[in-house]
């Protein structure tokens, strides 16, 4: 394990958590829009980010405005609970602010190391998660930039930390890889499983994730961003091929993996709007849009609206 890094980063949150929680809880309570015109429980709209990446929006599939919430770099929202990376002045320092309906501003409020990458919301709306870059870790060259993600529970205030401190199993054994980072996290709709992306030694792994033995265990090598299947049978992942990205779904049972008719070059976590559709996000000239693409191969990329960061409102699972 790499002792430096997990013990700079438990320092750093205690810091954090123990010196901005008033003035956190202060500045949410005054200035923070809570769900504004959000309407969370509404089923099968799109929420997005904006393309300016600010503030969250809500339309329906064709791309109609419904309403605006917080201010956010990315988002996601299900079950009535929605998640936003907010960033903060400075470098580094952004904030995980938790939504539910009706309230004034966000229920929870979590410091963070990093700059907005991931967010995701478990089925049941118990689960949040959140991946951010940062630098500064020790197996670091100077000047690049690494990833943490984070999991909270909502139901107990359970707070899991940095999967960095989750036992790792590579092909059955035990490693800690001091160069490891994780994303992308997933959630199933038990409120214990969920996958990520590892990055150790090279090479990209998708994990399978235990909440309650806090284990994870490699998969399959070459998935990044994965997303799980509202029946939790396919993962949709963005798979390197040479120097691009290619959107892919794999079948987890079956092992068989298709290449979806989207373009390469796509770096973001896909949605899924259904169990037959992937939403995902793509800059082109400049501005952020929102597709979808059939999950079984076929058709080809429809437009939505522009924007990021897409994730569909659905009812508790």
């Amino acid at each position: 394990m790499n002792r430096t890094r997990t013990a700079s980063a438990t320092a750093l949150l205690i810091a954090l958590l123990g010196s901005a929680a008033a003035t956190v809880a202060w500045r949410a309570a005054t200035t923070d829009p809570g769900t504004g015109t959000l309407h969370l429980t509404r089923p099968d709209t799109l929420v997005v980010v904006d393309a300016n990446g600010t503030r969250v929006h809500q339309k329906t599939r064709q791309g109609t405005e419904i309403g605006t919430g917080p201010d956010c770099r990315r988002a996601a929202v299900a079950a009535g609970t929605l998640v936003c990376l907010h960033a903060l002045p400075g470098p580094f320092s952004s904030e995980v602010r938790i939504y539910r309906p009706g309230k004034t501003g966000p229920e929870v409020t979590l410091p963070v190391w990093g700059n907005p990458s991931r967010a995701r919301v478990s089925p049941t709306g118990h689960l949040v998660a959140w991946t951010v870059f940062r630098s500064g870790d020790s197996y670091a060259a100077s000047g690049q930039f690494s990833t943490t993600a984070g999991i909270y529970d909502l139901r107990n205030g359970d707070h899991y930390g940095s999967l960095e401190d989750f036992t790792v199993l590579v092909d059955g054994e035990r490693t800690q890889p001091d160069d490891r980072n994780f994303w992308g996290i997933t959630f199933a709709a038990d409120d214990r499983t969920f996958y990520a992306t590892m990055s150790a030694n090279g090479r990209t792994h998708l994990m399978r994730g235990d909440l309650t033995t806090r284990e994870l265990t490699t998969l399959r090598t070459n998935v990044e961003c994965p997303s799980l299947s509202p029946d939790e049978t396919r993962i949709a992942y963005k798979k390197r091929v040479g120097a691009d990205w290619q959107l892919h779904v794999l079948h987890l049972q079956t092992g068989q993996d298709t290449a979806l008719a989207a373009p390469p070059g796509i770096d973001d976590q896909a949605a899924w709007l259904d169990d037959t559709t992937v939403a995902y996000g793509r800059t082109e000239h400049g501005r952020p849009f929102v597709y979808a693409v059939p999950a079984d191969g076929s058709g080809k990329p429809v437009e939505l609206t522009g924007g990021r960061s897409p994730s569909i409102t659905t009812t508790a699972r």
